[in-house]
């Protein structure tokens, strides 16, 4: 299968189960062109299909609770119950039980593309050597969170490297919704259990943004709150597309809750499923990280390092695979993510040619209905 012909009946899939808005999904096919990088992030679905087929030996490995769509910009910060700064995975829409080494592979594989894109300054074995080196360090070690307090010292420098500038932040949240007349009753629940109080009067607003989500519905709730202008998000909920790719018509569910509930982790207070809704807080402190906004001035070794551990608090929920997981590694080559990593970022730049050649094509009407 083609990757035209998978993102037809993917999103013939998608359709079926949420409401689709047509013009993000069309803004989405116009991201996957543009950049292989973006087109990654913008293709889950097709990683699902690939990697079974890629990485037939990995394919092999025990089977754990994984984040599914991993990549170096599904990290950011929040903040916890106690209202320290945390740092660690950002989103969890395709959670779904894989061979623990996807998230690994996938990680790197973004971070590939991201360094060819003079993003990133290391080289593919160097960041492979550091993700697993964290890795490994998590998984024997138990797992700890990413609190950017008292420790983590240098994550913290890069972290608030990112904290963005609250006129600037809502600058930008501006740009990014349009009015609606209406939203789903259900989403205006959800949005407003997530107030602090109850509001006399909130703005609801369409929201774009993110890149493998776009299609799907998300509002925005914003109101002034004792002296300044706070946010709350809903987007839709689906099952992964994990689910697609393995032929899975009936049953379907979110792994959402399930992941972040057992993840070694600082839980977000904000972040929850509310029903058809994944609900979170937008600030200027709780949101994604873009490798953009990371300081010049920043240790790479280090972030890749983190990013690793923090795939190990993700796993290290599913306790009873750990020892499993440690024996499969032990029987690798040395040098087997490099490898995967290669053989993975090959297909996908060849999806993506194909992709922009398509894009090209000399009749619009034809791309909007893929």
């Amino acid at each position: 299968m083609k990757i035209v012909r998978a993102t037809r009946e993917f999103e013939d899939w998608l359709a079926k189960s949420i409401k689709v808005e047509l013009d993000d999904l069309q803004k989405k096919h116009e991201y996957m062109a543009s950049d292989a990088f973006l087109f990654l992030r913008a293709t889950y679905y097709r990683w699902a299909q690939l990697f079974t087929q890629n990485c037939k030996e990995l394919k092999k490995a025990p089977q754990i609770l994984s984040v599914g769509d991993l990549h170096v910009e599904n990290f950011g910060t929040w903040r916890d119950s106690e209202g320290r700064l945390v740092w660690g995975v950002n989103d969890f829409d395709e959670a779904y039980p894989l061979p623990f080494a996807n998230d690994l592979v996938r990680l790197a594989t973004s971070a590939y593309l991201a360094e060819t894109d003079a993003r990133l300054a290391l080289n593919l074995s160097e960041i492979c050597a550091e993700i697993l080196h964290g890795y490994e360090h998590g998984l024997n070690h138990g797992g700890k969170p990413f609190v950017l307090a008292e420790s983590n010292i240098e994550l913290r420098a890069m972290a608030f490297g990112v904290l963005r500038n609250p006129t600037h932040f809502w600058q930008r949240l501006d740009t990014q919704i349009s009015p609606v007349q209406s939203a789903p009753t259900d989403a205006i629940r959800a949005l407003e259990r997530q107030f602090p109080e109850k509001f006399a009067s909130y703005r609801v607003a369409k929201r774009r943004a993110g890149i493998g989500s776009l299609g799907r519905q998300r509002f925005v709730a914003i109101a002034e709150y004792r002296g300044g202008r706070i946010a709350r998000e809903v987007k839709s909920s689906l099952p992964s597309a994990a689910f697609w790719a393995d032929g899975t018509t009936h049953g379907a569910t979110s792994f959402y809750e399930q992941i972040i509930d057992h993840a070694i982790r600082c839980p977000d207070p904000y972040l929850k499923a509310r029903g058809k809704w994944i609900a979170r807080r937008l600030a200027p402190d709780c949101s994604r990280v873009e490798l953009s906004e990371l300081p010049q001035a920043r240790d790479e070794r280090l972030l890749f390092n983190s990013m690793g551990r923090e795939i190990a608090n993700v796993h290290n929920g599913s306790k009873a695979k750990i020892a499993s997981i440690s024996k499969f590694m032990s029987t690798l080559k040395r040098n087997w993510l490099v490898e995967a990593v290669e053989e993975m970022k090959d297909s996908v730049l060849d999806d993506w040619r194909h992709w922009r050649a398509y894009m090209a094509l000399p009749h619009p009407s034809e791309k909007k209905q893929i």
